[in-house]
């Protein structure tokens, strides 16, 4: 187990952030790969990777990631799916995925991947999700055992630019009661809306099942109200171009005074939680109207206008990085103290798809732990 991550700390009080607990809601499974896995992975199964070793591999991922395209980005997961085909390689990569959030201080994660892309090697649609989730329950296992008391849960995801999603959906029902607790679409933005997927929304919203939807991204406006409108979307997946949306009126040496658009007003009244994910923001252009380094990221300006705002990490191997340093990062660009850090739990242990009281439960251990700090 994988229980030495890079320490970060808060600025000012030297506040462990990985002692935290944290909440996870937007993290994929074929982006949380351990390098020295894939490596064995890929002997295993005969194919080519293109670094020798793990640290090569990992800084591989980091080049190829950094490429302020969305599209691009993408492309890194040709390899990481690739050695997620048969039941052993899921269960592996889903174990130690858990083991790696536990070992973060995440108390809770949900863990979003597409089954349909996952068939290349015989299983069919129940059995990778099975395996999936058999790895889960055995990292969750572990991680108690090194004294983390951790639950997650799979977030079932349809690929927005093929025509699944609605067999995807009936997948995700199907496993509601085994380890499913969500939906998601997913994949390249621009050009597949939401609305292309109408009848599985329309499907999983007579089921009464959770939607989370990738919008605000790589798209705009357009593709968040599809989310909203036709998603009927309980979050949002990044949804930092909402910032669109937003008018700055004028500035004085205290204050900005803000006018919201009509979807940024209804994001914000109903508190429809933004996902966002600022390192892989950053690689993959969505903040690209607004600058190129973190602090130019809209994420504070959305934080002060009072709509609720979660950190996540999207891909923590093609962003070489996990939840306590997207936290630190945003603390030292922003003067984010421990009372930020904790409304951004708590943000998310909200919006987590999980029943009333067992959100409760979360909200309460943050609360603990954010004390004892």
């Amino acid at each position: 187990m994988n229980t030495n991550p890079t320490e970060y700390r808060l600025e000012g009080d030297g506040t462990s952030i990985q002692a935290l607990p944290k909440i996870s809601l937007h993290d994929h499974l074929d982006g949380g790969l351990r390098p020295q896995t894939l490596l064995e992975l890929a002997d295993e199964l005969g194919l080519e990777v293109p670094a020798p070793d793990a640290e090569s591999l990992a800084t591989w991922f980091a080049e190829q990631s950094n490429s302020g395209s969305l599209v691009e980005y993408l492309k890194t997961f040709d390899l990481t799916t690739a050695v997620m085909q048969t039941r052993a390689g899921l269960s592996r990569v889903a174990r130690e995925f858990v083991q790696d959030l536990a070992a973060d201080g995440v108390i809770y994660g949900e863990i979003r991947w597409a089954p349909e892309q996952h068939l290349t090697r015989g299983l069919d649609l129940d059995e990778v999700v099975e395996a999936v989730q058999a790895g889960i329950e055995q990292g969750i296992d572990d991680a108690q055992h090194q004294g983390h008391a951790i639950r997650a849960g799979q977030l079932v995801t349809a690929m927005r630019h093929a025509d699944r999603s609605l067999e995807i959906a009936e997948l995700a029902v199907r496993h509601r009661e085994r380890g499913v607790v969500g939906f998601d679409i997913a994949g390249a933005e621009a050009g597949f809306l939401p609305s292309r997927h109408r009848t599985a929304f329309d499907y999983l919203a007579t089921q009464l099942f959770p939607v989370t939807v990738h919008a605000g991204e790589a798209d705009g406006l357009e593709s968040i109200r599809s989310a909203l409108f036709d998603g009927r979307a309980l979050r949002l997946g990044h949804g930092v171009r909402i910032a669109e949306d937003l008018t700055i009126e004028r500035q004085d040496d205290d204050n900005t005074y803000v006018s919201l658009g009509p979807t940024a007003q209804w994001v914000r009244d109903r508190e429809i939680a933004l996902e966002t994910s600022p390192s892989s923001n950053l690689q993959t252009g969505a903040i690209a109207a607004w600058g190129d380094e973190l602090v130019d990221h809209p994420f504070d300006l959305l934080y002060q206008l009072g709509f609720r705002v979660t950190v996540n990490t999207d891909n923590r191997l093609q962003s070489g990085t996990s939840l306590s340093r997207e936290l630190a990062l945003l603390s030292d660009a922003f003067g984010y103290d421990l009372d930020d850090l904790e409304t951004f739990q708590l943000n998310a242990a909200t919006s987590a798809f999980l029943p009333l009281d067992d959100r409760e439960e979360l909200i309460e251990r943050i609360e603990d732990g954010f004390d004892e700090a």
